[in-house]
């Protein structure tokens, strides 16, 4: 992240939700609208010229949608990062953006300061997900069985297991450390080592990968 304030394009096709963000961060100094796009396709136009730290992302937009624009938009040479902000009750591809390269995932019925905050956390470098999705993300997922190919996950220790099955779950690091009657800083480093063992970008990959393997099942 840059030492001024994040540069942050908006992609929604609603220009009440667009006019309405923009309203709010005009009072905050450190996040700065630099493009507003109502398509994929123009939103992946506008990170190219303007370059910005954070694209905000509405899933469902005409032509070509959020999913393939985040994919776009996080492999292409800029990298951007990417927070999705949607409604989730409506949608079923939260999974897939997750999958193309986003960083974070926000509902638009959330607080506005939550999701200031949101975007502050993704431009910082950190993955994010919403308080109250990961269960549903879970539910989502493993009730489409086709999407699941559990394999074991090679190469990390029993206590790295016990924390990417606690991270699918959406624990933070101070409450892993709780639940785990270990340091902060030691969550930390396990964290730290997940990402480099499991070659992960961020922790919402690390999320997809407990989905993945089968680590994180929804109760009984």
């Amino acid at each position: 992240m840059t030492a001024g304030p994040v540069r942050v394009v908006l992609a929604d096709d609603q220009p009440l939700v667009r006019s309405g963000l923009r309203l709010v961060m005009a009072d905050h100094p450190d996040l700065e609208v630099v493009g507003e796009a109502s398509t994929g396709a123009e939103a992946v136009q506008l990170v190219s010229e303007t370059r910005p730290d954070v694209v905000v992302m509405d899933i469902r937009m005409p032509g070509m949608d959020g999913i393939e624009a985040t994919r776009q938009i996080t492999t292409g040479p800029t990298a951007t990062r990417v927070l999705v902000l949607t409604t989730f009750d409506e949608d079923d591809y939260v999974y897939g953006t997750l999958r193309a390269g986003a960083s974070g995932f926000a509902v638009k019925d959330m607080a506005l300061h939550d999701i200031l905050a949101a975007i502050r956390v993704v431009a910082a470098g950190d993955a994010l997900i919403a308080p109250g999705v990961t269960r549903r993300l879970i539910a989502d997922f493993v009730g489409h069985p086709l999407r699941r190919s559990p394999r074991p996950v090679a190469g990390i220790t029993e206590r790295e297991r016990e924390v990417l099955t606690l991270i699918g779950h959406g624990r933070t690091n101070t409450e892993i450390a709780e639940d785990l009657f270990i340091t902060v800083a030691t969550a930390k480093s396990h964290v730290s080592r997940l990402l480099t063992k499991l070659d992960a970008r961020d922790r919402v990959q690390l999320v997809i990968t407990a989905y993945e393997t089968g680590l994180v099942t929804l109760p009984a």
